[in-house]
């Protein structure tokens, strides 16, 4: 049939049929894609749950535990819950919603395990690990297939905290974006079972998404900051912890306002009770990828206190949100700690018991403290630092020192510092290891309390900072806002708490002090401000002196060795981040140390006879070295 094109106002013969077959063909396609479409219609993703690892997965018959998982995707939302979404693979119990971490193991020893995991991924197999006795090999690994579903039945074994993950398809945690949301804990209580406690798992999962942007979530028990959980704690009352580094990264992890105990450690397959001698206190600890550690502590003043990585770029807004916050953007730059922070933190409230009150202050020692900028010095973009007051004449407004001016406090003698802000933008300064009032601790916007939160200090203004030192030792203070820049840039400096009546001798006490000399991808850092060599020191021989490390760079660690030609020397392990290290651990040792972000560390080195000893580090990727003779006559 021939048909021609049909103009306006004239009708074509045999249109009319034409026009009825090619309805029914549009009415035919129609149904068949309908059906087709009913048929591929993609389901809904579940939603991910947040675990705070308080309920644990499974059923108890008799003497055995009885839990039945299975690996899925689920849309998960580790921010707010309107916030961004990403489609992970997660672990759940079955008829129940995914969770991350994943579902709590929880069991008293003695009893038996019987866990049936299903693979319910359509084109991935995966392999659970640690789902075995304790402790093991780490070799305990049970594959499966896409829909595959196994049952492994074991002991618990030794009490302690463990892990356990799905790894899933062919990823490689050396070369691919992280995955280690599919992670959770594993706790075997002792027979009678233990004190109460929290469990705490940090997990991440990362994606590159171009040559110069990496989305991530960090999160501590599924959420990430601000909208992890706010843990009610009670002056003077021990609170028992048990936190799991289910991640490929280290974290050094920091608490404000107070000391804790480190009772046991483990590799998640393994699990370390230390002995009363051997448990030290600490305000940072590193914690190696997946690893675990349990500590015990108590908050000692009432008010807001935070628990935190202090890797910069794991609770900044613009590395540890799902899409990073813009550098120099709004995020970057408020005063507003739910807007500045983000990833691994925690928010802790202390209230005091009924009818306490806190303790009475004394007359305090005041000094003065400037916030500046001087000319630009280094790799840096700018020179920021905090300089002391000597005397009675202010610093010039343009003087910087790198590190900030040391600031030589006593024992138990209150201390008041005026804090003059001469910088063009907000300033807050955190006193790291000291047991002080947590308004004064320097978290703007949020230490203190609901009823009265410490403000930044604006420019041109001051702030009281009120500051106790119940011990002697090696403490920090640093910048707690923009803290990349501000502390690359040189916005931090060393306390060091005497014994009353004793001074600081700068001839046998002395202090080396590990900064970032800007931001950027190629690190390069500074020791006491240098990144070459500084002036020799000299000795005597059969003489002690005091060494004090300090690392308050933006991230990594730094490993220092003490030689005389190519041996190392010897020296006695002392403190710990300005606690007196226990029995076991104040030994003598090889004169080698790494050291962590946020942590101190002192030794004695007493030299035996007269000669030469070089102190060194590294200070960039490239091999390149600082270093400091030691001279002893």
């Amino acid at each position: 049939m021939m048909c021609s094109l049909a103009l306006p106002g004239r009708r074509v013969p045999g249109t009319t049929r034409l026009v009825r077959w090619a309805r029914a063909l549009v009415v035919l396609i129609a149904a068949v894609c309908t059906a087709q479409c009913a048929l591929v219609r993609v389901t809904p993703l579940s939603r991910v749950e947040p675990n705070d690892n308080r309920s644990a997965a499974g059923v108890v018959e008799r003497d055995t535990l009885h839990v039945a998982l299975v690996v899925r995707m689920a849309e998960w939302r580790p921010e707010a819950d309107s916030g961004p979404a990403i489609a992970v693979a997660a672990l759940a119990e079955e008829g129940k919603a995914p969770q991350i971490p994943a579902p709590l193991i929880r069991v008293r020893e003695g009893a038996a395990i019987a866990v049936t995991v299903r693979n319910a991924l359509r084109d991935s197999t995966i392999r659970l690990v640690g789902l075995g006795t304790r402790p093991s090999s780490g070799h305990d690994t049970l594959v499966l297939t896409p829909g595959e579903s196994k049952q492994v039945r074991f002991a618990t074994g030794s009490p302690g905290t463990y892990l356990y993950r799905a790894i899933i398809g062919k990823h490689n945690p050396d070369k691919d974006d992280e995955r280690e949301q599919a992670a959770g804990a594993f706790v075997v209580d002792p027979p009678g079972g233990s004190p109460p406690d929290r469990v705490f798992v940090l997990n991440i999962w990362g994606e590159t998404k171009d040559s110069v942007t990496y989305r991530n979530a960090l999160t501590i028990n599924g959420r990430s900051w601000p909208w992890t959980e706010r843990i009610a704690a009670t002056v003077g009352d021990t609170m028992r912890w048990r936190v799991i580094n289910a991640t490929v990264r280290p974290h050094p992890m920091h608490l404000h306002g107070a000391f804790f105990r480190v009772e046991h450690t483990g590799d998640g397959f393994a699990d370390s009770a230390l002995t009363p001698r051997a448990r030290r206190l600490v305000v940072t600890e590193v914690m190696p990828p997946m690893h675990t550690m349990a500590i015990a502590w108590a908050p000692v003043r009432e008010g807001r206190w935070l628990f935190h990585c202090h890797i910069a770029f794991h609770v900044i807004p613009t590395a540890a949100r799902v899409n990073p916050a813009a550098h120099g953007g709004h995020d970057e730059n408020s005063t507003d700690p739910l807007e500045h922070m983000a990833g691994l933190v925690l928010g802790i409230d202390a209230r005091l018991p009924p009818g306490a009150r806190a303790p009475a202050r004394g007359a305090a020692r005041r000094l003065d403290l400037f916030v500046q900028q001087g000319a630009r010095r280094g790799r840096s973009a700018r020179t920021l630092a905090f300089v002391l007051q000597r005397g009675a004449t202010p610093p010039a407004a343009d003087s910087v020192e790198i590190p900030g001016s040391t600031l030589v406090l006593t024992r138990d003698e209150p201390t008041d510092v005026l804090v003059h802000n001469r910088l063009r933008e907000p300033a807050s300064i955190h006193w790291h290891g000291l047991e002080l009032e947590s308004f004064s601790d320097g978290v703007a916007g949020w230490s203190g309390s609901d009823r009265r939160t410490a403000p930044f200090v604006a420019p041109n203004d001051t702030f009281r900072v009120h500051l106790s030192t119940p011990r002697a030792g090696t403490f920090i203070y640093h910048t707690h806002l923009r803290d990349e820049e501000q502390i690359s840039s040189g916005l931090y400096g060393a306390i060091v708490v005497l014994e009353p009546g004793r001074r600081l001798d700068p001839r046998t006490d002395h202090l080396f002090v590990v900064g970032w000399d800007g931001a950027g991808a190629k690190v390069h850092q500074l020791v006491n401000g240098d990144s070459v060599s500084s002036l020799p020191l000299e000795m005597r021989a059969g003489e002690t002196h005091r060494l004090r490390f300090i690392n308050i760079g933006a991230a990594g660690r730094v490993t220092f060795s003490l030689r005389r030609d190519s041996t190392l020397a010897a020296w006695r392990a002392l403190a710990k981040d300005g606690a007196d290290l226990p029995t076991a651990q104040a030994i003598v040792r090889p004169a080698r140390l790494t050291i962590d972000v946020g942590e101190t560390y002192d030794f004695a080195f007493r030299p035996s006879s007269a000669g030469e000893y070089v102190l060194s580090a590294p200070v960039d990727a490239r091999g390149a070295r600082w270093s400091r003779r030691i001279i002893v006559r």
